[in-house]
């Protein structure tokens, strides 16, 4: 997450949120612009507020806008220019829909909360590093909005927990951004092995990165227009480094995902997409494995076990991350834009109006919209995003342990480990304690 160094304390946070409110009201484009073709109703639109405005962010942006069903209202960063120049790419979009030379309806905010006290804002956008999430978004559903909030879902499994409780309590919707679910090709993976074409699952091979680090890049001179205090939160303190933190001209994906207190590792970077598609098609996604086992001289892979007996391997080889599932009658691999099957004739299988299906969505920002209005559960509910994540933290935490580790997806715990048990949550901050 990224907000601006200078406070916002001029004047006093209700004042300056209704000021930032009215300034924003008068400077809503015209109706026949925001709907494309004819015009979308105001009352119709959903208005978005995006928390964090770094590069993930920046297609985040582009995919809710393309919906053509959503107004973007305000954005909140700890880095100063890369909020500012957020928000200059919002209104020159609608400047340019509006056929205007000017627009300046996206209100900025150094703070979150300043955002989520808003009362027109209806959902969130949530992409901030992976420490920041479950404050970010327990937050976000006491205050009344929806959220779609980025993967992996949580840093730790109790974080994920928390969120799930909070969502619920609040009656919110929750949109996980693991957005394969709403693509086709794994959409097919899932429902060929729900449906049993490649005979009994045996094993599943999962090629995503290795598990985190400590943190240990060098202190750098630090960016005017960053808050490094805000953007470490939760977070003990650490020296700064762009590489945690890129600054707009640089064009590489943060590094923050690699190290053990802001992420996950690639276990959670692609494991929260590549986990997440062998525990869809095992229809798995609502509980997990029961047990995970690090490499040894029995397991060349770190090894989950499912009670059912189906195993699961993290094996990080080269080539494209992605799943590949290995049953008595055939095997299907899956990765981003390809999908192959032994039998080749089923990657292009009809499956049946009366064969099983997954949850059917083509446009992953479409289905959370419309699930708001419908106030039902999206295609990766916050329950779905936690479990992803939890199968992904229990393998890190095997990695880190070095054991064995027996787990209990009903409980939430691990069996007779107090070391593993205590490591499913952190210490936080006092002030981010939520």
């Amino acid at each position: 997450m990224d907000i601006e160094k200078t406070p916002v304390h001029a004047m006093n946070r209700r004042k300056f949120i209704e000021k930032t409110s009215v300034m924003s009201a008068f400077m809503i484009v015209p109706r026949f612009v925001l709907g494309g073709k004819g015009y979308t109703a105001p009352s119709d639109l959903i208005n978005l507020g995006f928390i964090g405005t770094g590069k993930q962010a920046g297609g985040l942006k582009g995919s809710f806008l393309d919906t053509n069903e959503v107004n973007i209202i305000a954005a909140a960063d700890v880095y100063g220019a890369k909020l500012q120049a957020f928000a200059g790419q919002v209104n020159q979009y609608y400047a340019a829909k509006a056929g205007q030379s000017q627009y300046a309806g996206c209100a900025t905010y150094p703070d979150f909360r300043d955002l989520l006290a808003r009362k027109d804002i209806d959902a969130v956008v949530i992409a901030v590093p992976d420490h920041w999430h479950s404050v970010c978004a327990i937050l976000a559903a006491r205050a009344g909005k929806d959220i779609y909030c980025e993967k992996p879902l949580s840093l730790t499994i109790k974080e994920g927990r928390a969120m799930v409780m909070e969502t619920r309590k609040n009656n919110r919707v929750f949109q996980t951004g693991s957005m394969q679910r709403s693509w086709p090709e794994f959409r097919q993976a899932a429902e060929l092995v729900r449906n049993g074409y490649i005979g009994e699952i045996q094993t599943v091979k999962v090629n995503v990165g290795p598990p985190p680090v400590p943190y240990n890049l060098p202190v750098e001179p630090m960016p005017e227009s960053l808050n490094w205090d805000f953007w470490l939160g939760p977070n003990t303190a650490q020296n700064y480094n762009h590489f945690l933190a890129p600054g707009l001209t640089d064009d590489f994906w943060a590094k923050w995902r690699d190290y053990k207190e802001f992420g996950g590792g690639g276990m959670t970077d692609w494991g929260a997409h590549m986990f997440d598609i062998a525990q869809w098609a095992l229809d798995m996604d609502g509980s997990g494995p029961v047990k995970v086992t690090p490499p040894d001289k029995d397991h060349p892979f770190l090894t989950y076990q499912y009670a059912n007996g189906v195993t699961m391997t993290h094996e990080p080889v080269s080539g494209d991350n992605g799943v590949t599932f290995i049953g008595s009658l055939g095997s299907i691999h899956v990765v981003r834009g390809r999908l192959e099957t032994t039998p080749e004739s089923l990657k292009d299988k009809n499956i049946g109006l009366h064969e099983k299906h997954v949850y059917y969505s083509d446009n992953h920002y479409k289905d959370f919209l419309q699930s708001i209005r419908n106030r039902t559960k999206p295609v990766a509910d916050v329950e779905i995003g936690h479990r992803t994540a939890t199968v992904c933290n229990i393998g890190n935490l095997a990695y880190e342990l070095k054991r064995p580790l027996n787990w209990n997806p009903a409980k939430e715990e691990f069996s007779h480990d107090e070391e593993a048990n205590q490591r499913r949550g952190r210490q936080m901050r006092k002030e981010w304690v939520v």
